[in-house]
C-alpha cells in the first residue's frame, strides 16, 4: 500500500486570536471545553490541549492511527467569508505564517495549506503566491460562501492563478460567515449546522463549479470538496432533469468525475453510493482529526487511497509499506 495521507486535518493557531480585530477568533481558557467566538457566533469546544492546539499530541495520535502525513487545513470556523476584505486578508496572512512555522518542524509527517481572504479575489491571488512560493504550503483552501456564488466570473483570475501555481484547491463548509451564525436559526439544534448545514453548503458548491461552467472554464484545475461533495452524488440524477426540464444538455455524473472528494463519510451505504456515483480514482483519505467523528481505524478503502493523495499533492511516489 501506499503512505496514508490525511487530507482533512484542521489546525487551531494561537497566533491567530484576535486577527480579525473585533470578529476574534477568541478562545476562553475554561475547563475541559472552552468557548470559541468568531464575531456573535460562539460554540464550546474540546481544544485546550487537544491534537488541535498540541502538536506532539497530533503527531502521537497519528502514529496511533497509523496516519503517515496529514495535510493541515484553516479551522472552518475561521473561514471569515463575511468580514471586511481588510481583516480578512489580516487574518490569512498571520494564519498562514504559523501554519508554515508548525509545519516546518515536521517536514516528514505534516504539510500545511493557505487561508484565502475570497471577498477580495486580487488578495486572494495575492496570498495563495505568497503561501506557495514564500511559506511552502501545498495548495489552497476555502470556505463555500463569500457573499457571491464560487462560479461568479470575478473568481476567474483567482481560478488561474490556481491552475499557474499547479497547486490543489480545498474546499470545506461553514455555516458561520465570521460574522454570525447560519441565517436559518433551526440548523442550531441537534448539531444540524454540522450535518445538514455542511452537507448544504458542500451541494451549492459542487452546483455552482459544475453548473456555473467553473470546470469547463478552468479545465485543468483541481478541487477537492470535502465529505464527498455533500449530497451531489445523491441528487445527480435531478441535477440532469432539471437541465433538461430548461432545456440545456447535462451529464452531471460525468461532470462529478472532474472533481475530488475526500472519503470522510461514514461507512456504509451513503459512502458506498458516492464512490459506486464518482469511482475511487478521485477520492483521497480524510479523517476531521480530533473531531467528533474521527475514525476508530483506517479500512483497506481508506488505505488504497495514498497514490491518489500524493497525485492530488504533486508529491512522489512514497515507498509501499
Amino acid at each position: 500500500m501506499s503512505r496514508i495521507i490525511d487530507i482533512h486535518a484542521h489546525v487551531v493557531l494561537r497566533e491567530t486570536f484576535g486577527a480579525a480585530g473585533t470578529y476574534g477568533p477568541e478562545l476562553g481558557e475554561e475547563d475541559l471545553l472552552q468557548t470559541f467566538r468568531v464575531g456573535d457566533y460562539s460554540i464550546r469546544v474540546p481544544y485546550v490541549g487537544s491534537v488541535f492546539m498540541e502538536v506532539d499530541r497530533r503527531i502521537q495520535e497519528m502514529d496511533r492511527l497509523g496516519i503517515d502525513i496529514q495535510v493541515l487545513s484553516p479551522n472552518p470556523l475561521t473561514f471569515f467569508g463575511g468580514i471586511t476584505a481588510d481583516e480578512a486578508t489580516n487574518f490569512a496572512r498571520l494564519s498562514n505564517d504559523a501554519m508554515s512555522r508548525l509545519v516546518k518542524n515536521y517536514p516528514d509527517r505534516l504539510l500545511g495549506t493557505i487561508a484565502l481572504p475570497l471577498q477580495d479575489p486580487d488578495a486572494a491571488c495575492d496570498e495563495l503566491q505568497r503561501g506557495v512560493r514564500e511559506l511552502g504550503l501545498v495548495g489552497g483552501y476555502i470556505g463555500t460562501d463569500y457573499g457571491f456564488t464560487l462560479d461568479d466570473h470575478r473568481l476567474d483570475d483567482f481560478y488561474r492563478t490556481v491552475v499557474e501555481l499547479d497547486v490543489p484547491l480545498f474546499i470545506h463548509p461553514a455555516t458561520n460567515n465570521g460574522v454570525r451564525s447560519a441565517a436559518d436559526s433551526r440548523l442550531g439544534r441537534f448539531g444540524l449546522d454540522l450535518i445538514v448545514g455542511y452537507t448544504y453548503e458542500e451541494t451549492l458548491a459542487v452546483a455552482a463549479l459544475i453548473l456555473g461552467g467553473v470546470i469547463d472554464r478552468h479545465p485543468n484545475i483541481d478541487i477537492c470538496v470535502s465529505h464527498g461533495g455533500g449530497a451531489a452524488t445523491f441528487l445527480a440524477k435531478r441535477f440532469d432533469s432539471m437541465a433538461s426540464f430548461q432545456g440545456n444538455e447535462s451529464d452531471f455524473v460525468s461532470a462529478l468525475r472532474s472533481l475530488w472528494y475526500d472519503s470522510h463519510l461514514e461507512p456504509g451505504a451513503a459512502h458506498d453510493f458516492v464512490v459506486s456515483v464518482i469511482g475511487k480514482d478521485r477520492m483521497v483519505y480524510g479523517t476531521n482529526f480530533g473531531g467528533w467523528d474521527t475514525p476508530d481505524e483506517i479500512t483497506e478503502f481508506d488505505r488504497s487511497l495514498g497514490a491518489n493523495a500524493e497525485r492530488l499533492l504533486r508529491l512522489p511516489k512514497g515507498e509501499e509499506r
